[in-house]
């Protein structure tokens, strides 16, 4: 009888244990599912009133004035929709594996630009839209950490550009998910 006892009481502990795993932790599975490479961390960094110039390489703030942040799986989303957004890398440094269809403007968010410089910036971004200020265009670089999409996401932004995305995971997320990488092409703007 006891030997019944104890199985029974093993197999609801079993039973017990895996209620635990599947309903009570079933939350962090979802997490883990929606956020790839550190994508949804937060540092409580403000946005900065300005463009970040030097020391790209740090903590982002968690949105963006004027843009959204997305991630991963929502920009899968929003390259299945039609008009297709403009994915823009400016990732500095040489040739890297890039997302698929994305144009890489070397140096694009570098936060110090002059006059003419932010012209070009502009001016290639309104050719790479069609001059559509309401086409959708997302900029990236290499992660969370890196602040040249942050700039070139907020330089879009300010020069009225209605759909501004900030895909703040970049290419680390993108890979970290499993998905299809290209050699970058650098587009002389």
């Amino acid at each position: 009888m006891n030997t019944v006892r104890n199985a029974l009481s093993a197999a609801a502990y079993r039973l017990g244990a895996f209620f635990l795993l599947c309903v009570v932790l079933q939350p962090w599975q979802g997490l883990a599912a929606d956020s790839v490479a550190d994508e949804a961390r937060s540092w409580g960094i403000a946005p900065p009133p300005g463009y970040r110039a030097g020391s790209y390489h740090g903590p982002t703030p968690d949105d963006i004035p004027g843009g959204r942040v997305i991630k991963t799986a929502e920009l899968q989303a929003l390259i299945e929709r039609q008009p297709r957004p403009m994915l823009i890398d400016v990732l500095s440094g040489p040739p890297h594996r890039t997302l698929p269809g994305s144009v890489w403007l070397h140096n694009g968010g570098l936060g110090d630009f002059d006059a003419n410089e932010e012209r070009r910036f502009l001016d290639t971004l309104a050719l790479l839209v069609g001059n559509d200020k309401s086409r959708p265009v997302v900029f990236f670089c290499s992660g969370v950490q890196c602040w040249l999409s942050y700039n070139a996401a907020l330089r879009a932004a300010r020069a009225d550009h209605s759909e501004v995305y900030w895909y703040r995971g970049g290419i680390d997320a993108w890979r970290a998910a499993g998905l299809p990488t290209v050699t970058s092409d650098n587009f002389q703007w």
